[in-house]
Parts: structure tokens; C-alpha cells; sequence
């Protein structure tokens, strides 16, 4: 049985940034990471769309408010100390109808108050960003926000984990808990203390630990279209206004590192929580327990999720989504779009009391164990100071 002073359950963004930074504070202390897949940012933190956000969606009361803005700082000075491939593209929001206008202002309100770079431009000004974005009246530009490869950042992550001390075990699941020791598939481990960062699984994880009651899992599918359009046909990201009051941000256009475009995500009800392609890693009882839970918000939420689910069902089809696109910008062809890419699948929590979507990030925990219940997007722009949150409630109830 191998013994530690902190136990990591889960290998992404999030886990990796909490490892690395107990073991920044507490170099002395033996860190054990543990995820069950074979190597880093095999789920979200590999398949997410690589954009650092700029931090105007969130209220500012809000813990994403609070990380946003510097997760992006501490990114882009983390890929240029790394050599890791970096695109400041910045991003506008558009308008396409009257009733955008008030919520483009909530937004710009809302990035001045986290201290975000943000300014309104008028349709010229917009023209003068990005060619082809189409706005009415005016649009949100936003300077900082740039692009990373998440696949190489969670590959530096892993290395710099290794490197700096912690014990990563790749290949080894979490299987439950016994006692005070949690149960892995290469044995048990004795921990003085367990952080669960384990994304998809991380209510199953925190219930084995007496936490997550009132919260579980809905994991929703992202799909991106890439066109077959030459590097430079877009110079920023063009996002549509949201619905703020869901935190889904529409079909979008983002400019990848290398300078080519996809548009996206979807956010489809998946049928368990690996459902990325076929029937690979199906899993009968998720499927049932998720088909309950959909059908009961079917029935009635504390949110649309009737409409939710059938606009995005519909955006499985390209000509759906390149529609949607094309309110965005000019020149949009379905005949570009005939790519889809690898999808993800978002690990959104829902308050099953009040049958709605947790907006904000989410921790739950003792003194023997935290859990980070939700830490979807802007989870990978936020996982550095998100991670030095995470240690600072470790370090104030832990007794290791």
C-alpha cells in the first residue's frame, strides 16, 4: 500500500495546476496524481477550444470573475517562458439583432468591474479587427483574449508536474474508498489528505467522501467544424452575444494557433458521460441515470432546457451550424465547413434541488478531502490561480 501526504484524483488542467502548486508550498510533502487515462488531456482539458478568455461574462461576485483575467496573464506568460505556441487574436462579440445591444453594455460593464480590457467599437471600428465580422451598431472587442494548443499545454503541465516532484500515475483509476484509504487499480493508497479534480466523475468521487448531495453531473457534447479555408481567412474570434443567464456561449468563430478556423461548440445532451463518438465507452447505467435526470428537466427546470436541448440537438447538422455562423460574418460557405473535430464533452453540474445549472465554479470538502465540483469553461484560462485557491482552502482546514 503506498502512503501520501496529498492525493490528486483527476490528471487535467485542473488537477495538474493543484499538484503543482501544493508541491510549490509544501515542497517537503509526497504528492500522489492519479488519473485512470494513459497520458494528459485526454478528456476537456485536450478537446476544449484552447481560448483564453478575457473575463467580461462573469458577475463579479463570481469566483470566474475573480481568476479569469489573470489565469490569462499567467498563461500567456506560461507558453512564452515555454515556447508553447500562443495567437493574441483578441475576440469581438456581435450583435444580430436590437435586443443584443443592452446585454453587449451588461458585458462591457461587467469586464470593467473584473478589470478586463474591454471596449465598445462601432461597425467600422469592428471592420477595421475582423474583415468579415458582421455587427448591428456596434460590437465588444476584446484585446486580450488569444488562443493556446491545449494539447501541448496539458503535455508541459504533465512534464513540469513530474519534474517538479509530484508522482503522476497515469493508467490508474480511482475505484472508491475504504476506510481512510481510497482504492485504485493498482492498489489502495493511504492519503492524509485527497483533492478530487476528477472533471466527469468528480460528484461520483466527492459522494464516496459524504459531499455532492445536491449536485450531479449532466454532461453536455461539444462539437467544432473546421474550415477548409486558408490560414488568415479570419484574423480574430468572432463570438455571437449571449444568453447570459446559461453558460453556454453560443456557435462561435475562433482562430486556431496555427491561424486556420473552426466554428462551435455545440452543447448537445450526451447519453452518458463519455459518449464522444459511436458506442465507445458506453456505460448502461449512466445512460439510464442521465435519461432520468434529462427527462425530468424535460418536465421541468429552473432553466429552458426544452429549448436548450433541441436548438442544440439541431446543431449536429453543418448546415445548422454554418447558418449560424453566417449571421456572424460574411463569406460563409457549408462547403468550407465539412470537418468535424475531435468533440469534448462538458462536465456541467446541476443543482438537483433547484433543477438548475451551476454557473459559477463549485468546492466542497473537510478537513480530510476537497472536492472541485464544477470547473467548467473558463476553467482551463482560470486553472492557475484557480489551483492557488484550491490550496489556499486546503491549507486552511487540512491537518497534514
Amino acid at each position: 500500500m503506498e502512503t501520501c501526504d496529498f492525493l490528486v484524483v483527476g490528471g487535467g488542467v485542473v488537477g495538474l495546476s493543484i499538484s503543482r502548486e501544493l508541491k510549490r508550498r509544501r515542497p517537503d510533502a509526497s504528492i500522489i496524481l492519479l488519473d485512470k487515462e494513459d497520458g494528459p488531456g485526454r478528456h476537456s482539458s485536450g478537446r476544449n477550444s484552447g481560448v483564453l478568455h478575457a473575463g467580461f461574462y462573469y458577475t463579479a461576485d463570481s469566483l470566474k470573475a475573480r481568476f479569469t483575467r489573470a489565469g490569462n496573464l499567467a498563461w500567456t506568460e506560461y507558453c512564452r517562458e515555454r515556447a508553447l505556441p500562443l495567437r493574441a487574436c483578441g475576440k469581438l462579440v456581435v450583435a444580430t439583432r436590437e435586443s443584443d445591444l443592452p446585454v453587449l453594455d451588461e458585458l462591457l460593464k461587467r469586464g470593467r468591474a473584473n478589470g478586463a480590457p474591454v471596449e465598445l467599437v462601432d461597425e467600422k471600428a469592428a471592420r477595421e479587427i475582423e474583415p468579415r465580422a458582421k455587427t448591428l451598431g456596434r460590437a465588444l472587442f476584446s484585446p486580450s483574449t488569444a488562443v493556446v494548443d491545449p494539447v501541448r499545454c496539458m503535455a508541459a503541465l504533465a512534464e513540469d508536474a513530474r519534474r517538479e516532484g509530484v508522482d503522476v500515475l497515469w493508467g490508474t483509476a480511482y475505484q472508491g474508498r475504504a476506510g481512510g484509504r481510497v482504492r485504485t487499480s493498482r492498489g489502495e493508497i493511504s492519503a492524509g489528505f485527497v483533492v478530487n479534480a476528477a472533471g466527469l466523475y468528480a460528484d461520483r468521487v466527492a459522494r464516496d467522501f459524504g459531499f455532492s448531495k445536491r449536485y450531479r453531473i449532466l454532461p453536455f457534447k461539444g462539437l467544432y467544424l473546421y474550415s477548409e479555408e486558408p490560414a488568415g481567412a479570419f484574423r480574430a474570434h468572432i463570438y455571437p452575444v449571449p444568453d447570459i443567464r446559461n453558460p453556454f456561449l453560443g456557435v462561435h468563430f475562433t482562430v486556431t494557433v496555427d491561424g486556420r478556423v473552426k466554428i462551435g461548440p455545440t452543447a448537445i445532451p450526451a447519453l452518458w458521460r463519455e459518449n464522444y463518438s459511436g458506442l465507445a465507452n458506453l456505460s448502461f447505467s449512466e445512460m439510464a441515470e442521465i435519461a432520468l435526470r434529462q427527462a425530468g428537466l424535460f418536465l421541468g427546470a429552473g432553466f429552458d432546457f426544452r429549448r436548450l436541448a433541441w436548438e442544440e440537438i439541431r446543431k449536429n447538422s453543418r448546415r445548422v451550424m454554418t447558418g449560424l455562423a453566417a449571421a456572424l460574418a460574411d463569406g460563409v460557405k457549408e462547403s468550407d465547413y465539412r470537418r468535424w473535430g475531435r468533440p469534448g464533452i462538458r462536465a456541467q453540474l446541476i443543482d438537483i434541488e433547484t433543477r438548475k445549472l451551476v454557473m459559477d465554479f463549485l468546492l466542497e470538502g473537510d478537513e480530510d478531502s476537497l472536492h472541485v465540483l464544477n470547473a467548467v469553461s473558463p476553467g482551463f484560462t482560470c486553472a492557475f490561480p484557480f489551483a492557488a485557491h484550491v490550496v489556499d482552502r486546503v491549507a486552511a482546514s487540512a491537518r497534514v
